[in-house]
């Protein structure tokens, strides 16, 4: 039986109004509002090299979900205590434009905790040690600012905007630089380049929800995000190893789950392994 004009009317309406027992009439069904299985992730796409102006750069869609990165090096002058060590800087930018959840002005709390979640990501996973990014000790390091911008927000900005970084990073080519002691400067040529040197522990992040303390949602959508009781973001190297585990939200805690229930935790750990194969095979392998 064909759903009508106001039948669809109707479930627009009813989804607006009462978004959590909206979803709630899914779940009974095993099935989410976009047509997914709980475990079913949106299609991936990467694409590299199409920001001209920029010294790496990546576009990435994980579902409707979008970020475009760039990442832009100058020359600086490193810590006092740090005198080999460059700078690695991300940033993420949620404007106005991707979603009517954000409003024009200032970056939004969301955007802050987005870029100290990434940070801390690049940080633990040592994808690039920063003194690979020495010129001259003491004098001269490349800061690398790697800006991601969603353009499409529909959930789950943080698994692709870390794609993003990592993509943008694999795509960037530094100009080969040299450094004069007698005058103090860093001349760089204009026909020579060379790639970062990148650590072995590229950065993969899978995300789930968790719904009314029992129900993993994979790669959850900007409609069912604001209805979870927990979210929890696994991240692993590509060849496997476990960096970090976070969880934010009142939910289920590790070792919590009712008597005869699996611990939603350990699920999501079996969940993101089987993705993070796929994952690493697809994009760094490719």
């Amino acid at each position: 039986m064909e759903e009508t004009e106001e039948d669809a009317l109707r479930a627009s309406v009813f989804q607006r109004l009462r978004p959590r027992a909206y979803l709630e009439r899914f779940v009974a069904e095993s099935i989410r509002p976009d047509g997914r299985e709980f475990d079913t992730w949106r299609d991936v796409s990467v694409n590299v090299g199409s920001v001209s102006t920029a010294n790496g750069s990546s576009l990435v869609r994980i579902g409707n979900t979008t970020v475009v990165c760039g990442v832009k090096a100058e020359i600086a002058e490193p810590d006092l205590d740090s005198p080999k060590d460059g700078f690695l800087v991300p940033n993420v930018d949620l404007p106005a434009i991707c979603s009517p959840k954000f409003k024009p002005g200032p970056p939004t709390d969301e955007a802050q905790v987005l870029s100290e979640r990434l940070n801390s990501t690049l940080t633990l996973s040592n994808i690039l040690p920063l003194s690979s990014l020495c010129i001259q000790e003491g004098k001269a390091v490349w800061a690398l600012y790697v800006d991601a911008t969603c353009i499409n927000h529909d959930g789950n900005a943080f698994d692709a905007a870390l794609i993003a970084m990592v993509a943008a990073l694999r795509n960037t080519k530094l100009p080969k630089p040299r450094y004069y002691e007698d005058t103090k400067q860093t001349i760089c040529s204009r026909s020579e380049t060379m790639p970062l040197l990148l650590g072995s522990s590229l950065p993969l992040s899978m995300t789930f929800g968790i719904f009314n303390n029992q129900h993993i949602l994979a790669d959850p959508t900007a409609f069912e995000e604001p209805l979870l009781d927990t979210t929890v973001c696994i991240t692993m190297s590509a060849t496997g190893r476990l960096i970090s585990v976070n969880q934010s939200g009142l939910g289920l805690l590790p070792g919590q789950a009712p008597a005869g229930q699996d611990d939603p935790v350990q699920l999501c750990l079996a969940a993101a392994r089987k993705r993070q194969e796929f994952l690493a095979q697809y994009i760094y392998n490719s």
